[in-house]
Formats: C-alpha cells, structure tokens, sequence
C-alpha cells in the first residue's frame, strides 16, 4: 500500500488553516504588549498628572514670593522716605511771618516748665521778639494731681521775659497733639487768625505741621536747636514719628489717634 505524504497528516487536535499564516491582531492604541505576548490593563490617563503639577506649583510658589518681596520692598522704601521727611523736616527752619506762633505743650513742674518745654518756649520768644508774629499761642492740660496746666506754665514764663499777657493765648485742655491743634484752630479762627509757626522738638516737627494742615492751618515748622532731646534717644522717636506719619498719610491724624491712643 503506498505511504501517504507526510504533508497530508495533520497531527491530532490540529486545526488546517488554508491560506497564508494569519497575523497576530495589533493591539488597541490603549494596550502595550507585554513579553510572553500578554497585554497589560490601559494606563490611567491621569498617572503622570502629579509629575506634571510639581514644575507648575513651584512656579505659582516663586511668583508668590517674589510679589511678597516686591511687597515687602515697596513698603520698607515707603518708610525710608518718611524717615528722610521727619528728619529733613527735624533739620529744616521754615521760619516765616505769621498770625501766631504755636508753641506745642510738655511736661512742667508745679509751673516750672521741664527742660523740653523750656527749650520750645526759648525758641518761641526768640521768633517772638524778632517780629515774626503778634501772637503767641501756649498749649496743653495738665495731669491728674497737677496744680498748673502746661499752658499755664508756659505764660508765666514767657510774661517773666518780656511778652505781655494780652499777646499770650492759651489752649489749656489738650492732652496730645491732635487736641491741642484743634482746639488751637478754633481759639484762633474766632479771631480770624489762620497762619501759625509750628514750635515744638525738631523730631515732631513733621507730625505737628502736618496735622495744624489737616485742621485747616497754613502751618509751617520752626523746631527749637536747644531740645534736651538728641542723639539715640531723637533717633528712636524719630523711627516712631515716621510710622505714624507714614499710615496718618493714608487714615489722617485723627484716626490715627483714635487707633493708637
């Protein structure tokens, strides 16, 4: 009986295919082929969402703190400029002819005024005496327990060196600046008086000239030369006046008063 072809025997449980070999369908775009021909689950389409939102937080974080640096630069440059304007204000007479000349309060003593004082109303008389105003205005209230007011003080002393009582005005309620200038503007618009000399230390000169002009005075600021007040010690009050002229330039004095007492 004649062999059969060894290419007409298919082994047992094959399956003929006819035709060329079929390929292997490719697999989804979502799908990688894994080694053994397996297929791996499709990615997330989110799994490299955290690689990608690290680079963009640390951006947003640098802007954020360069604005804070721009920020924090913009005000400590404001603060400068203030400090210049308190001390160029502190170094600067701008002594000229007025209806007044206002000499701001301080401490007295049983109505012997305090060496602050004394040197305000040294430099007041000596404006006095050369003819810049007519009018001499003293100001200030006194403390729980005095017997004298600082405006008080003030007259007596400047009556002992030669300025007539008539020539004298006092203001004798104020406690702080703000109060006496006020009450200062209205002793003197009842008189139809409203240019004035600001007299006071040379460090509060700026704030003094600057709320006489928030209370409607054509001020300007004569500060004494003889204040007991100077060195370190003017320095820090002049760090102080320069906050709080700084924020009143934005809230005005009288708020600022109300804020920090």
């Amino acid at each position: 009986m004649p062999r059969s072809n060894d290419s007409d025997i298919l082994p047992t449980g094959a399956e003929q295919v006819s035709g060329p070999t079929a390929a292997p369908p490719a697999p989804a775009p979502d799908e990688e082929v894994q080694l053994g021909g397996g297929v791996s689950s499709p990615a997330p389409p989110d799994a490299e969402g955290p690689a990608r939102g690290r680079p963009r937080r640390r951006r947003v974080l640098r802007r954020a703190l360069l604005a804070l640096a721009a920020i924090v630069a913009l005000l400590v440059g404001y603060y400068g400029f203030c400090l210049y304007q308190v001390w160029h204000t502190a170094r600067t007479d701008d002594a000229r002819p007025a209806d007044a000349i206002v000499v701001l309060g301080a401490a007295q003593y049983n109505g012997r005024p305090s060496p602050v004082l004394a040197a305000r109303l040294d430099h007041a008389l000596l404006l006095w005496q050369h003819g810049y105003a007519k009018h001499v205005v003293v100001t200030g209230g006194k403390q729980p327990g005095d017997r004298y007011t600082e405006a008080t003080a003030s007259a007596d002393y400047l009556i002992a060196r030669g300025v007539p009582d008539g020539a004298i005005l006092r203001e004798v309620q104020g406690h702080n600046t703000w109060d006496s200038l006020a009450a200062t503007a209205r002793i003197l618009r009842n008189r139809d008086l409203s240019s004035v000399l600001i007299v006071s230390d040379p460090y509060h000169s700026l704030r003094a000239r600057q709320t006489a002009r928030e209370l409607g005075l054509d001020a300007d600021a004569s500060p004494t030369r003889t204040s007991p007040v100077h060195g370190w010690g003017e320095w820090k009050r002049m760090f102080k006046e320069a906050a709080g002229v700084g924020v009143a330039r934005f809230i005005g004095y009288r708020r600022l008063l109300q804020i920090s007492g």
